[in-house]
């Protein structure tokens, strides 16, 4: 039987934020983001179902509903009715499942770094997905090779670069990685039919994309695309970022939802570090 609770990481004030987390299933991955969003947002994370950390088992046959079901568990645990979801990369995609199947809980959408619909596996990637156990060490190792271009990007200075890695490494060993629960998400995208969902969603929507040419996840057009199937989204663009300008830059990051928020729900909406001093 699955365990109905999930372990909520819950901090700073203001209007409610579910941060959802991307394919590596640990909210550990986004802490920079989670430090600067609490600026502004009451701020409420955790791990995926399936996670030995977040208490809670992972239902497969119910794919993306199972994981939107536990985004309204911590919700219903810290009595709130309605927040912005903001969904990473993966998560962007339970993100736009709750949204869509949840409207008057889903106060705006956010998303960040998100497939396009319609994105698939790479052929060497699904092989990947596919034999998680055999291929999944070389995934790991083809990392920072692919985000080279983005992470010089980001930070100009190597010794700034050094640092980020580090706090990388650290984060790894604090919160280890299972590829075979990454490649059990991965193969999960092409089950959900995300522009049908986009057409029905109501909610005020911002889409965050790095440059093109920095991400080595998703295409440049995911941004537009989404732009053009929800009828009131925004899209913006973090410069000097690809899939992680959320770690990479984390105050800019912070600023654009606060942005975005202040705009879309009518005003100045959310809480600063001076409001609470």
């Amino acid at each position: 039987m699955a365990v109905r609770r999930t372990e909520v990481i819950d901090r700073g004030a203001g209007i409610p934020l579910v941060l959802v987390p991307g394919m590596q299933g640990r909210w550990e991955y986004m802490r920079p983001a989670v430090d600067a969003l609490s600026q502004y947002f009451r701020v409420m994370t955790f791990s995926l179902a399936g996670e030995p950390a977040s208490g809670r088992s992972y239902d497969g046959t119910r794919g993306f509903d199972d994981l939107a079901d536990q985004v309204e568990t911590v919700m219903d645990t810290r009595g709130v009715g309605e927040a912005i979801l903001c969904g990473v990369s993966f998560g962007g995609l339970v993100a736009l499942r709750f949204a869509a199947t949840r409207p008057t809980r889903a106060k705006a959408l956010v998303l960040v770094s998100t497939p396009t619909p319609g994105w698939h596996l790479r052929p060497r990637h699904d092989l990947y997905a596919r034999l998680p156990w055999l291929f999944g060490p070389v995934f790991l190792a083809e990392s920072p090779w692919r985000m080279r271009d983005e992470l010089r990007a980001a930070f100009p200075d190597s010794a700034a670069r050094r640092r980020f890695t580090r706090q990388q490494i650290r984060t790894f060993l604090e919160a280890p990685l299972s590829v075979s629960r990454m490649a059990t998400r991965a193969r999960l995208i092409a089950q959900l039919d995300a522009a049908a969902q986009c057409r029905i969603i109501a909610s005020p929507t911002l889409v965050i994309t790095g440059e093109p040419g920095l991400d080595h996840v998703i295409s440049s057009d995911a941004g537009s695309a989404y732009a053009r199937l929800i009828g009131n989204a925004r899209a913006a663009v973090l410069a000097g970022t690809g899939h992680l300008g959320l770690v990479t830059k984390p105050n800019a990051f912070a600023a654009t939802i606060k942005a975005f928020a202040d705009s879309a729900l009518g005003g100045p909406a959310t809480r600063t570090a001076h409001d609470a001093a």
